[in-house]
């Protein structure tokens, strides 16, 4: 995963240091702070494809312990084509 800037912070704690733009789609991912890993549903990793990943972090850390959890935002760009 490669880490790209942004121009506007989140607000979510789990997320704070990170820049994503509001508008840019993004795949939002449950990740485990144990092991590193994401959460899984049977056997499929949660993601949620968004273009608020603010409002899709928040919904997936609700409920959750934050010293286990994490959401992890990644940028969904296009690649050119040819």
């Amino acid at each position: 995963m490669t880490a790209i800037a942004f121009p506007r912070t989140l607000h979510t704690p789990a997320l704070s240091g990170m820049t994503v733009d509001r508008h840019a789609p993004c795949a939002v991912r449950l990740i485990d702070r144990r092991t590193g890993q994401s959460h899984r549903i049977n056997g499929s990793p949660l993601v949620v494809y968004t273009r608020n990943p603010e409002e899709a972090a928040a919904e997936l850390l609700a409920g959750r312990d934050a010293t286990v959890c994490e959401a992890r935002v990644e940028p969904l760009t296009q690649g050119s084509r040819t």
